[in-house]
């Protein structure tokens, strides 16, 4: 009964170096040799027709190199084993090639029968490094295992601080009033998230923590509820504004987090800080809390990603100018010609448009005289937990020295 041949396939653009190799293979018994091949691409092309049991590939070669010829040959012959053989012997070079794939690295001047023992060993699964460079990858494998190891553990400390602030609500909501700018009558609520646990970081970094970690979407829901849990001591004629990404928008989560709540006085702010990639996902989840009554609005107009377009494919309910466009605006041409533009957007698609970071006498002033009705900001209010039961919104006005002056009405 004959024993079964390994298939090898050779590679390497030195035609004296695919001869030798070629000669010493053709002299054993259990070896055949397939194919040869000059480059990257050819010795790709050659695995896809022979399917060899092992290709035998040079680290440097022309057309993309060893790398890109094991990636290859994998893609086309998935249970070919690939060796590299290489002069070069330094562990970028080793770890490169193990990296594409390949079960072992032979460096130029092995032994012919290692050589062959490798090729036997490769074609039964086994790996195969030339004792020039097992003791630097070995090294080298060590050092980056730790260091997996250090970061998987940061990460999970990381994850487990953010957690603990989720499960302990280790966070207050406060509200800052929108108001309509000529009147000064209250006509919303920004719900602003505000973290008590340590360390001490502002919101926006403990969001991107928790994105980072894997928890942003529970984050955010957490604070969704919290806030809502406020929207029966709203008066009943103002909305509730709530910030949430995009990627909290498009999830299922976020219709049962809403499950109860009247949508139509909730105003759901996307933020623009981050690309969209699926702006068809994102509008289809949007129309869905448009369809429960919810309003959308484009947070942070003017900064970020792609704003108008941004705008243009989500055709939001409600723009909001960032405060980097707003602050100043009374002193910078470019800003008051970009916020007219914008404003005049709004007018012309029916769209309600908010003013942000609203700080001084003068920027209010501006902004009325480009056409802003509505606005918020430390000038006319801060954030600030809400009173036991705010009266209507009509009654809760700013006052001309831009601190909130709260008047009730009868409840």
């Amino acid at each position: 009964m004959s024993v079964q041949r390994i298939r090898v396939l050779i590679a390497d653009d030195e035609a004296e170096v695919r001869g030798a190799l070629a000669e010493l293979i053709g002299a054993e018994d259990g070896l055949n040799i397939v194919a040869t091949a000059g480059d990257a691409a050819e010795a790709a092309q050659l695995a896809s027709s022979t399917s060899p049991d092992v290709a035998l590939v040079d680290v440097k070669m022309p057309n993309g190199g060893g790398p890109l010829a094991a990636r290859e040959i994998l893609r086309v012959s998935p249970r070919t084993r690939v060796l590299a053989l290489s002069a070069y012997e330094d562990r970028d070079t080793v770890l490169t090639m193990l990296g594409a794939g390949a079960v072992g690295y032979l460096v130029k001047g092995t032994p012919p029968e290692d050589i062959v023992a490798a090729i036997a060993r490769a074609a039964r699964g086994q790996t195969s490094v030339s004792s020039e460079v097992m003791a630097g990858v070995v090294d080298e494998l060590t050092s980056q295992l730790r260091l997996a190891e250090r970061r998987s553990h940061e990460i999970e400390e990381r994850r487990e601080g953010v957690r603990r602030v989720i499960e302990d609500e280790a966070f207050t909501l406060v509200y800052q009033p929108i108001y309509r700018l000529p009147t000064k009558d209250v006509v919303g609520y920004e719900a602003l998230a505000r973290f008590d646990g340590e360390p001490s970081r502002p919101p926006d970094v403990w969001f991107r923590e928790a994105a980072e970690v894997g928890l942003g979407l529970d984050l955010e829901l957490a604070a969704t509820r919290v806030a809502l849990e406020a929207l029966d001591a709203l008066p009943a004629d103002a909305y509730l504004s709530l910030n949430l990404s995009h990627r909290a928008a498009v999830s299922p989560r976020v219709l049962e987090t809403f499950d109860g709540t009247l949508l139509r006085r909730i105003v759901l702010e996307i933020t623009e800080h981050e690309p969209v990639e699926d702006y068809d996902e994102l509008a289809t989840a949007l129309e869905r809390l448009r369809g429960r009554g919810a309003r959308i609005a484009i947070d942070d107009a003017g900064a970020g990603f792609a704003s108008l377009r941004h705008t243009l494919r989500l055709d939001p309910d409600v723009i909001k100018l960032d405060i980097s466009l707003t602050r100043h605006i009374d002193g910078d041409r470019g800003k008051r010609a970009l916020a007219k533009a914008l404003i005049s957007f709004a007018e012309e698609m029916r769209m309600d448009i908010v003013a942000e970071g609203i700080e001084t006498k003068d920027e209010l002033e501006t902004l009325l005289g480009l056409g802003a009705r509505l606005g918020q900001g430390f000038y006319l209010a801060r954030p600030a937990p809400l009173p036991h039961r705010v009266g209507s919104a009509q009654g809760a006005r700013a006052s001309d020295d831009g601190t909130q002056g709260w008047t009730r009405s009868a409840s």
